[in-house]
C-alpha cells in the first residue's frame, strides 16, 4: 500500500481554530496531510501568502505528517502534480455542502484519481469562518477564542484595530 498524501486546500486568511481541527482531525486519517495555502487573486487579503502560510506552520508544528506549501493555479492539476490521492475539505453547515459539492465535481472531472473528502467540523467551531475572524478583527473585537495564538499575535501586530 502506497503512502497516501491528502491536500487541505484554502485561503486561509486567517487560520481559524476551526482549520486547525479539521488539519488535526485529517492528520489522523492520512499518512501525510499538505496543508496548501491558495494565493486567490479575486480576494483581498488580510495578510500576505507568505504570511499565511508561515502562521500555518507554525500552528500546525505540533502534527508531524503535516507540511505546508502555497500554490497558485487550479488545484485540481496541482493535485496531480504533488501526487495527492484526496482533498481535504471542511464543512460546517448546510450552506458550505452546495459549493463544495460543485468543486468536487469540478475537480474530479479535472483529476478523476483524486477524491474528495469532507470533514464536519467540531460542533464548537461551525459559526467560526476567516470572514467572520476578519470582521470581528475589524471593527476591534476580542478574536481569541477563534483563532490560534501565532495567528491572534499576527493579526495584533499586523494592524491595528478599527475600521481604516
Amino acid at each position: 500500500m502506497r503512502a497516501q498524501l491528502a491536500l487541505y486546500p484554502g485561503s486561509f486568511d486567517p487560520f481559524t481554530l476551526g482549520h486547525l481541527d479539521i488539519v488535526e482531525r485529517a492528520s489522523r486519517l492520512f499518512d501525510r496531510v499538505e496543508v496548501t495555502v491558495a494565493e486567490n487573486t479575486s480576494k483581498k487579503t488580510l495578510l500576505s501568502l507568505e504570511d499565511r502560510r508561515r502562521l500555518v506552520t507554525e500552528c500546525t508544528a505540533h502534527l508531524a505528517n503535516v507540511t505546508v506549501c502555497s500554490f497558485t493555479g487550479l488545484l485540481a492539476e496541482y493535485a496531480v502534480r504533488q501526487g495527492a490521492g484526496a482533498l481535504v475539505r471542511g464543512l460546517r453547515q448546510v450552506s458550505d455542502f452546495e459549493y463544495e459539492f460543485r468543486m468536487a465535481f469540478a475537480n474530479r472531472r479535472l483529476a478523476p484519481d483524486v477524491e474528495t473528502v469532507f470533514l464536519m467540523t467540531s460542533e464548537q467551531y461551525a459559526l467560526v469562518s476567516s470572514s467572520i475572524v476578519r470582521e470581528i478583527h475589524h471593527w476591534g473585537g476580542d478574536i481569541s477564542s477563534f483563532v490560534p495564538p501565532p495567528v491572534l499575535r499576527a493579526l495584533k501586530t499586523a494592524q491595528g484595530p478599527g475600521p481604516s
